[in-house]
């Protein structure tokens, strides 16, 4: 099987869909391995260390592509990046299929077998494969160091002998894999940390950390499906506004990760709530590239509001950190193509009725195949 992995050619995407690392698994299970030359260069992995993997590094995408029956990839390609690879080719990484059907359907046309990853089941044996937890982690770590430099102030409690500077407060909204990171982040940095969320589960994992969970009394639990929240109802979203409009007004640093699949992220933050907050206080919306948790984000920017508050909102955060980033999402990757290898004979087989493999496949054979991406009219 010959595998390629082509320069992402996406705004700002530092990151590549295999390391050398990761290639040297992929030969390992009777595969050849093309990649195109500075595939991995943003991301501090030279074309000599592929080669030394075993991979071939080619000049152009077209020949790395040219003939492939899988393509690894971070975002989603084009359909001119894909012409020339094998017929049914497996083309894996994250789709984001949510709004983008029309470009789901033309890739659906050239006969590519698109595998979502972020489709990916939330199940013991499908964690390695989890694309969205490893890349939130580190989402949730790079928010809190943002917002470190940003405060131009002390994150610990200082006591020197000119007296003591207090720690920071930092306030994270959503306790999910990301939130729970930046909970962790910004307690070794010294803050005083509290965070909440709609989940009632979540708060013994946010206690755990040492942070203080704060929940409403009138929201008993909104968990949903999959481990995320279900919308909450108009009453539950007056109450929870109550509750923070009244919490982050005391806060020196807010972290807003809620976000909800297949739609944009909900507005936890609102213009009043941020006009509550004191000169010099910071709010990263690490749900910017959704739309964003709060009312005056600038998805992609960083500005400062007329009373003094800066309020982070970029995109695509875990490409802040290209190196750990890419390292994580090629072993995703990985591990949910060993599935489809006889570790023994290395023949290489989908099984169609695997419950991974029915969840994440989003077209096959020229057409959408995924219930849940429609083409609209």
């Amino acid at each position: 099987m010959k595998i390629a992995i082509v320069r992402e050619r996406a705004d700002g995407e530092t990151r590549v869909a295999a390391t050398p690392e990761t290639v040297q698994k992929l030969i390992g299970l009777g595969n050849t391995v093309s990649i195109e030359t500075g595939a991995g260069a943003l991301a501090r992995f030279p074309d000599a260390e592929y080669q030394k993997a075993g991979a071939t590094v080619t000049a152009t995408a077209a020949e790395a592509i040219s003939g492939a029956e899988i393509v690894l990839t971070v975002r989603r390609p084009t359909v001119e990046i894909l012409a020339g690879a094998a017929k049914g080719a497996l083309v894996i990484g994250a789709m984001d299929p949510y709004g983008n059907e029309r470009e789901i359907d033309a890739l659906a046309k050239t006969g590519a077998t698109l595998v979502a990853m972020e489709f990916m089941p939330r199940i013991t044996r499908a964690q390695v494969m989890d694309i969205l937890s490893s890349q939130a982690n580190l989402a949730g770590y790079q928010g809190v160091l943002d917002a470190a430099v940003a405060f131009d102030r002390a994150m610990p409690m200082m006591m020197t002998a000119a007296g003591t500077v207090r720690p920071a407060k930092v306030f994270v909204m959503g306790a999910g894999v990301a939130g729970l990171q930046a909970i962790a982040t910004a307690k070794r940095l010294g803050a005083v940390v509290s965070a909440t969320d709609v989940r009632a589960a979540a708060g013994e994992q946010v206690e755990s950390l040492g942070a203080k969970f704060i929940m409403t009394d009138a929201l008993k639990d909104a968990s949903g499906s999959g481990g995320y929240a279900r919308e909450l109802t108009d009453a539950e979203k007056a109450a929870q506004a109550e509750l923070t409009a009244s919490h982050i007004a005391k806060q020196d640093i807010v972290i807003t990760t809620a976000l909800i699949p297949g739609r944009p992220a909900p507005k936890l933050v609102s213009k009043a709530m941020v006009e509550s907050m004191l000169p010099g206080s910071v709010i990263v919306d690490l749900a910017a590239e959704r739309g964003g948790n709060v009312e005056l984000t600038k998805p992609g920017e960083v500005i400062t509001t007329p009373n003094g508050v800066t309020i982070i909102g970029y995109k695509n955060v875990p490409a802040r950190l290209a190196t750990s980033a890419s390292q994580l999402f090629a072993r995703n990757l990985v591990a949910f193509l060993e599935t489809m290898f006889d570790k023994k004979t290395k023949a290489f087989a989908v099984n169609w009725d695997d419950e991974l493999v029915k969840a994440t496949v989003l077209t096959k054979d020229g057409a959408i195949v995924h219930p849940n991406i429609k083409l609209q009219a």
